[in-house]
């Protein structure tokens, strides 16, 4: 951890030292991220392959993909917390393999899981994080962080019995104590209520636009939404990266939304029909998707004539992209080449109880 609060040159805007300071001249020095080839295994399991990305100063970069993917992994690795295997880069000016340490004082991280003491107030939580970071003015540090995230009001509250978006505020303040210029966040909001995540996503905006880097995993599509870039990752592979509007627009879906009628008896005809790669129930309709417009068009005229249900086109959203990626990705701790997906019967099997409902 950090012996100090970080000098001037380690704050957002100023330009970087050490090793990485003798190439800005073939740096961008407007990326917080900068990393190429970078792979990981643990034992046998391939875990992370040849990841590469870039992500701005000031930009909300979020992590998408299913349990086991390789999310948190590539996060450490891209910020010097864990060392690839091979592959390079640099994070926040610094070189991830040899400044390590210089990273380290820079970054805050935030665990999915509440870490800290729950029989300590909010206060003395953060006057113990303060003083392990040995920061001079302890009491001024913890009283900005409690009045930076409306804590104050509950400061002798204590950890154990707050809610869950109450101790994701604790947490983020936490991370903030010591001002870090990208802030790692793993699944932040996993079980808090929609209102909780509104308003920690409005935090996050709101240290993005002083120029913090963030780095957060997630599995909400409205969080993913909220992101300025996002990273799809499938078992180890980085499968898409972009804006929202950019990773719709290149997986070349199309959808359509079918209502009315027997869902189920629909969903049954359509699966294994040639156009037709992904059948999912959305509230009372079904949202139908191929990379072939004609033949999915086709399937599903054929699939309701002479039927109450009716079809029309639909946006495909990220969560229909989402989908489609993971089916098309393959587990790395599976069998070679197996679908990261369960078979296609039990797919099947899934959507009509979904419709049935």
């Amino acid at each position: 951890m950090s012996a100090a609060q970080p000098p001037a040159a380690a704050r957002p805007g100023t330009p970087p030292r050490g090793r990485a300071a003798a190439h800005a001249g073939a740096r961008d020095d407007t990326l917080a991220i900068d990393v190429h080839g970078l792979n990981k295994h643990f034992g046998d399991k391939h875990v992370v392959r040849d990841l590469s990305l870039r992500a701005k100063r000031g930009e909300i970069l979020g992590f998408l993909g299913p349990n086991g993917s390789g999310k948190t992994t590539s996060i450490r690795m891209m910020c010097g917390l864990l060392t690839p295997d091979s592959g390079e880069g640099t994070c926040l000016g610094f070189d991830i393999r040899r400044e390590s340490d210089q990273i380290k004082r820079r970054v805050g991280y935030m665990t999915q899981r509440f870490s800290f003491w729950e029989d300590l107030s909010i206060r003395e939580n953060l006057d113990f994080v303060a003083r392990i970071y040995e920061m001079p003015q302890r009491r001024q540090v913890v009283d900005r962080a409690l009045e930076g995230l409306n804590l104050s009001a509950r400061a002798t509250q204590l950890a154990g019995s707050l809610s869950g978006g109450w101790k994701q505020r604790l947490a983020l303040a936490a991370c903030m104590l010591h001002r870090p210029e990208l802030l790692l966040l793993d699944e932040p909001t996993a079980g808090v209520d929609p209102k909780a995540r509104r308003e920690f996503w409005e935090e996050l905006h709101a240290l993005a636009a002083r120029g913090i880097s963030i780095l957060v995993s997630t599995h909400y599509m409205d969080e993913a939404e909220r992101c300025h870039k996002l990273a799809y990752i499938a078992y180890g592979q980085l499968m898409a990266q972009g804006t929202a509007q950019e990773i719709i627009a290149s997986q070349h879906l199309s959808t359509w939304a079918v209502a009315g009628g027997d869902l189920a008896a629909i969903a049954t005809k359509l699966e294994g029909t040639p156009g037709v790669e992904q059948i999912a129930a959305f509230g009372s309709a079904l949202h139908v998707t191929g990379r072939d417009a004609a033949a999915l068009e086709a399937a599903l005229r054929g699939a309701t004539a002479g039927t109450a249900a009716h079809i029309e086109r639909a946006d495909t959203g990220l969560e229909d992209v989402f989908i489609h990626l993971m089916n098309e990705s393959a587990d790395n701790y599976g069998p070679a080449g197996a679908s990261a997906g369960p078979p296609p019967k039990a797919k099947a099997a899934a959507r009509r109880a979904k419709v049935a409902k």
